[in-house]
């Protein structure tokens, strides 16, 4: 997962609440760090954004694959 994948999957599954939720959830998973600081900490976006599903209870059917971009046509 890309960091734009990331951002996509935040902004699809908690929309308007997506950046409160990346700049203030506290993940215990790394540190007590949040998803902003674990991500500006190296940790990959695709740990990161199954941790932020764990603490949220996000269904496990919308934790795979979200943010992918469709594919492009042939």
């Amino acid at each position: 997962m890309r960091r734009s994948e990331f951002d996509r999957a935040v902004t699809d599954e908690f929309g308007n609440r997506g950046n409160a939720v990346v700049t203030d959830l506290v993940l215990g998973r790394f540190g007590d760090r949040t998803p902003a600081q674990a991500l500006a900490a190296g940790i990959p976006p695709r740990e990161v954004w199954l941790a932020l599903c764990v603490e949220m209870d996000v269904p496990p059917e919308r934790r795979y694959g979200a943010g992918r971009l469709e594919p492009k046509p042939r």
